[in-house]
C-alpha cells in the first residue's frame, strides 16, 4: 500500500499527499498546487514537479509555522491558485533564446550569449518546471521538437521572462532593503530572507561541496549584476584560487553561473543562477551558492548591496 502524509495549515488539514516509493514516482495535482502557492508567495519548492519530495515538504513546514497574522498577509491565498493551469503559446520572439549550447569552456567563450538548447528547456524554466512535467500535462506532444506556435499547458506561476534581465547590468542599492539578512544554511540546503525577525522568503539552494565548502561567517553583498559574465577558472574552482589560464563565458540562462550573480565580499564567492535547476539542493557547488534561474531573481529583487549574508552563523 503507497503511504502518505498530510499537510496541515492552523487547523484545517489542506492535502493528503502520496509518498514517492522507491518503485514509482508518483505525480499529483494536488501537489502541484501546493507548489505553485509556496513558489507564488516566495516560499519557494525549487522545481515544479507534482512529486511530494524534500523541499515541498520542508518548505511547507517553514510556511506553516508563520504566526495567523503573517499567514493572513500572504500575498496569494490558496483559494487565489486557480485555475492551476495555463497555456503558453511558444513566439517567434522566443527563438532568439534557442540554439545550440557549446559543451566546452573554450567553445562557449567564443559565443556571444550561451542560449537554451531547446524550448522544451525554455518552456520548463519560464514556468519553474520539471521538463518531466511538461511531458505529463501536455500527453501526446513531443517536448523534444517544439516550435513557435505550438502550445502547451504549463503551471500557473508568475513566468520567468529572461527578456526583460539586461545584460552586465547592475542592481540599484535599496536603502529600505540595507536591514533585511540572508542566512543560509548549508546542511538544510535553504536559504532565508528576514526582515527584523519576520521571515520574508525561503528558496532551495545547492551549497558548496566538501572539499571547497560555502565560507561560514558574516559577509555583506557587494553587487549584483544581471546576466554576468563567467570567469571559467579551473584552479579558482578547485582549489579556491585564481589561475592564470582562464575563459571568458558570455552571458545567457546556460552560462554555468546562470542569468544574476550576487557578489559577496569574498573574493570569488557569490549566490548565483544555475544552468542545471534539476539540480538544485541535489549536489554541491564550487564554494559557491546555487539557486535557480526564477529563484535567484526573485531573491535579487528582495534584496540591496549591503544586506548582510549569514552563512551557517548559529545554525
Amino acid at each position: 500500500m503507497k503511504k502518505a502524509t498530510v499537510f496541515s495549515f492552523g487547523f484545517s488539514i489542506l492535502f493528503i499527499l502520496p509518498f514517492k516509493t522507491a518503485a514509482d514516482t508518483l505525480y499529483s495535482d494536488q501537489t502541484v498546487k501546493l507548489q505553485i502557492y509556496l513558489d507564488k508567495n516566495n516560499f519557494s519548492p525549487g522545481k515544479i514537479d507534482g512529486v511530494d519530495g524534500q523541499f515541498t515538504r520542508f518548505v511547507f513546514s517553514l510556511l506553516d509555522k508563520l504566526s495567523k497574522e503573517e499567514k493572513a498577509n500572504l500575498k496569494y491565498p490558496m483559494s487565489t491558485i486557480n485555475p492551476l493551469y495555463i497555456e503558453y503559446k511558444i513566439k517567434e520572439s522566443d527563438n532568439k533564446f534557442i540554439g545550440k549550447v557549446p559543451k566546452t569552456p573554450r567553445e562557449q567563450s567564443q559565443k556571444k550569449f550561451i542560449p537554451y538548447a531547446s524550448f522544451g528547456e525554455f518552456v520548463a524554466e519560464r514556468f519553474h518546471s520539471d521538463i518531466h512535467l511538461l511531458k505529463t500535462i501536455n500527453p501526446g506532444k513531443n517536448i523534444n521538437t517544439l516550435k513557435a506556435g505550438d502550445i502547451l499547458k504549463v503551471p500557473n506561476v508568475e513566468p520567468f521572462i529572461i527578456e526583460e534581465i539586461k545584460p552586465k547590468t547592475l542592481a540599484k542599492p535599496k536603502p529600505e532593503f540595507t536591514k533585511r539578512v540572508i542566512k543560509i544554511h548549508t546542511k538544510q540546503r535553504i536559504l532565508r530572507v528576514y526582515e527584523n525577525e519576520d521571515l520574508l522568503a525561503v528558496f532551495p539552494i545547492t551549497p558548496g561541496s566538501t572539499g571547497l565548502p560555502a565560507p561560514k561567517g558574516v559577509w555583506k553583498i557587494v553587487k549584483i549584476t544581471f546576466l554576468p559574465w563567467f570567469r571559467y577558472d579551473e584552479k579558482m574552482l578547485n582549489m579556491g584560487k585564481r589561475g592564470k589560464y582562464f575563459f571568458n563565458i558570455p552571458p545567457g540562462p546556460n552560462n554555468e553561473v546562470g542569468v544574476i550573480w550576487i557578489s559577496l565580499n569574498k573574493s570569488g564567492i557569490g549566490i548565483h543562477g544555475t544552468d542545471s535547476p534539476q539540480t538544485i539542493g541535489r549536489s554541491t557547488s564550487h564554494g559557491c551558492i546555487r539557486l535557480t534561474n526564477w529563484d535567484v531573481l526573485k531573491l535579487s529583487k528582495l534584496i540591496s548591496p549591503g544586506v548582510e549574508v549569514k552563512i551557517d552563523v548559529n545554525e
